[in-house]
């Protein structure tokens, strides 16, 4: 097999990391894949990972590239399968709150991640639809449904677009973009930016829409870590008494969850009986291990007892220690700031209806998911060892804050939904 002889020659030579034979191992994981990988092309990959040492994973770009695609092609093989690595987190590296550039930095680069990947999903069905490749052949989706698809893709990918100043590329004509034009929209000046986009893609089966799957799903990863940022912003602008900016912050975290409902709708025209059949080969990997999810609402109110005792925060213990360290909150810095005097109308006031319409967002997000998981799913456990849709019919009506009064007003946008908006 060429690939196997590809890799072989590659570790019985330099082994360089910036000449590993990504191509080869890609289509091979793609023809059959990842949970179907021979034993033998596994024990390969073992062995070039072996020859990465740490320090040179890093201080070589190269390397770390390779021992981060590793790290999600062998989850299996080292029985450490979960939910980040199905969707190769650390290899995409999302925005996170040290950006050098500040707030402006890290917004722009949790906006040019999410067009990325959705741009990626949207070149794949076109390209699939035009008969173009044959990278998951099962239960293509019909004409309609691909068109559909575009349709949510780019609604969903229009507000990054508009700040990125390449809106026009495709939101203002009426014609389909090709695949050609989206993925020049999802790669960058970075020379790596496609390879790491390829390599991030690494399905368990060869059902045509768990590529759809996965993408969205790294999306609202994306989303989930920006909004963090956000919250964390807003915290320290309580915690300093200063009411805009604290406004403007937790405006901008709502303006990102709403704006991404299309995201939802794009999930609700997945084949249900596709998703059944790779969802056998994804034990171990589910959204209750979402990192990102838990620091978000960490960051909004300080967990009860209860609920940071639960499944769901013991599988993510990072942010769960965070929490045990004191990690602050946006209600224990609202409340500080009332009762010290640092916050008094109006600006006290702004922040509180902001934190009412920013509730209101995860609120309705909560239920979509619910109704989205309750169709696919039905009664089936969920894959992350829960008991799927009765645990989130449980924890979807968990207070986001309690310390403003009154219930949330629902959020002026568009509302998602899980059925098939247009």
């Amino acid at each position: 097999m060429r690939f196997v002889r590809e890799l072989t020659s590659w570790l019985s030579g330099a082994g360089e990391p910036g000449s590993f034979p990504y191509s080869a191992v890609l289509a091979e994981f793609h023809r059959v894949g990842k949970h179907f990988v021979e034993k033998e092309v596994l024990a390969l990959l073992d062995q070039a990972r072996a020859q990465l040492t740490v320090p040179a994973a890093a201080r070589d770009p190269h390397a770390r590239l390779l021992d981060e695609f590793l790290d999600g092609a062998l989850d299996k093989w080292d029985g450490r399968y979960d939910y980040r690595s199905y969707l190769a987190l650390r290899l995409l590296r999302l925005p996170c709150g040290d950006n050098v550039d500040g707030p402006v930095g890290a917004r722009r680069d949790q906006d040019r991640l999410l067009v990325r990947l959705v741009a990626d999903a949207l070149a794949f069905e076109l390209t699939a639809a035009s008969g173009a490749t044959d990278l998951l052949p099962e239960r293509r989706p019909s004409p309609d449904v691909v068109a559909k698809r575009y349709r949510l893709g780019v609604r969903a990918a229009s507000p990054a677009l508009v700040r990125m100043g390449v809106a026009g590329t495709v939101l203002d004509r009426e014609a389909v973009a090709t695949p050609d034009e989206l993925r020049a929209l999802a790669v960058d000046s970075d020379p790596t930016g496609e390879l790491v986009l390829r390599l991030s893609m690494l399905p368990v089966h060869v059902s045509h829409d768990e590529y759809l799957f996965i993408r969205v799903l790294q999306s609202y990863e994306c989303l989930f870590a920006g909004i963090a940022d956000e919250l964390r912003a807003t915290i320290a602008a309580l915690t300093a008494g200063h009411a805009g900016p604290a406004v403007e912050r937790l405006a901008y975290a709502r303006g990102q969850l709403t704006a991404a409902g299309p995201l939802f709708s794009l999930l609700a025209t997945m084949q249900p009986e596709a998703f059944r059949t790779f969802r056998e080969y994804t034990e171990g990997a589910s959204a209750i291990q979402s990192r990102s999810y838990k620091l978000m609402e960490s960051l909004c109110r300080t967990p009860e007892g209860s609920r940071l005792d639960s499944a769901a925060y013991h599988q993510v213990p990072e942010v769960r220690g965070l929490v045990h360290a004191g990690q602050p909150s946006i209600d224990n810095a609202f409340r500080a700031a009332v009762r010290d005097g640092l916050l008094t109308a109006p600006g006290g006031e702004r922040v509180e209806e902001e934190m009412r319409s920013f509730a209101a967002a995860v609120l309705q997000w909560r239920r979509t998911h619910h109704r989205l998981a309750t169709r696919m799913l039905g009664p089936r456990p969920g894959t992350g060892y829960t008991e799927g849709t009765p645990y989130l019919a449980t924890v979807r009506s968990i207070p986001v804050f309690t310390s403003v009064a009154g219930e949330p007003r629902s959020p002026s946008s568009t509302e998602p939904t899980g059925g098939s908006p247009e």
